[in-house]
């Protein structure tokens, strides 16, 4: 099973007087990158809250934004002031720049971040308790996306593999050509340059034999299709994190790829290598999306 980087997750809960709301959502990235938007409630446990995430989210960009509602009777607040000056100067200036009306700045200056905030500085251990089964909750929301999104990549990934695969076929059929093809141009070669009767037969032969191991392919073939076999046994096994090994894997079917056109010496071996560098390619793009 595959996971993808990309995912969203929501999930909301009414706890006692307050109401939490968590919106988690995830891009491809090559470590665990967060952008957390607490209110000051939750600020003392932001090293926690950050903790939670990176363990259940692992990789990828992420962004969480969490909210809280007061509900029931009015609490105590208390008001920035040195915030809302600065608010309320540039609001001012700016309306005053566009002729706009500056009547009723100030109640919209009341109503912007952290100007009015509750005196309470922290929210209970109860309350914290229970804020952790919301946050955990969309984690587990945005985790079904992903491996929604994981079912769609491992389709594609087999593909892309499957289609490699039958190229190797292709090759292993054009390879008893390639080899009397280069045979028959090199004893052509000498005919046309030396004469027919005027080589040695028996030392052709020795330097077609170390010729054509120099050049030979069966080694990268069976290397490749042994990376092929790795390749589909990583994308079945149960771990959670397989992105960074699965592009591991497919720079070693580069080397082989390319290792195989370069000794090729020849044309259809060539468009197959071709074909293959294209399939290796796209699936490299779809595993910057693998968790």
């Amino acid at each position: 099973m595959l996971y993808s980087m990309t995912g969203y997750g929501r999930a909301e809960q009414t706890v006692g007087d307050k109401t939490f709301l968590v919106e988690v959502k995830s891009l491809n990235g090559k470590q665990f990158d967060l952008r957390l938007f607490l209110p000051a409630l939750l600020k003392p446990y932001e090293f926690e809250i950050r903790n939670i995430l990176n363990e259940g989210l692992e990789r990828g960009s992420v962004e969480c934004i969490i909210s809280i509602k007061q509900n029931g009777a009015a609490k105590p607040v208390t008001i920035n002031t040195d915030l809302l000056k600065a608010y309320y100067t540039s609001v001012t200036d700016v309306a005053k720049e566009l002729n706009a009306d500056v009547d009723q700045l100030l109640a919209a200056v009341l109503r912007l971040p952290e100007v009015v905030v509750n005196s309470t500085e922290m929210i209970s251990d109860d309350d914290w308790k229970l804020f952790q089964v919301v946050l955990k909750e969309a984690m587990g929301n945005l985790n079904s996306h992903r491996i929604d999104e994981g079912k769609a990549l491992e389709a594609e990934l087999l593909q892309r593999l499957a289609n490699i695969e039958l190229q190797a076929e292709a090759i292993k059929e054009f390879e008893p050509q390639r080899r009397l093809k280069i045979k028959e141009n090199l004893v052509k070669l000498l005919e046309d340059n030396v004469g027919k009767d005027n080589y040695d037969t028996n030392r052709l032969e020795q330097e077609l034999i170390y010729y054509i191991e120099k050049i030979d392919i069966t080694e990268e073939q069976v290397r490749l299709a042994n990376h092929c076999n790795y390749f589909r046994s990583i994308l079945a096994e149960k771990e959670k994190s397989k992105g960074k090994k699965l592009s591991f894997i497919l720079q070693e079917f580069g080397r082989e790829i390319n290792t195989t056109g370069s000794k090729a010496n020849n044309a259809d071996i060539q468009k197959c290598v071709v074909l293959m560098k294209d399939e290796m390619e796209k699936a490299k793009e779809q595993v910057l999306n693998v968790l």
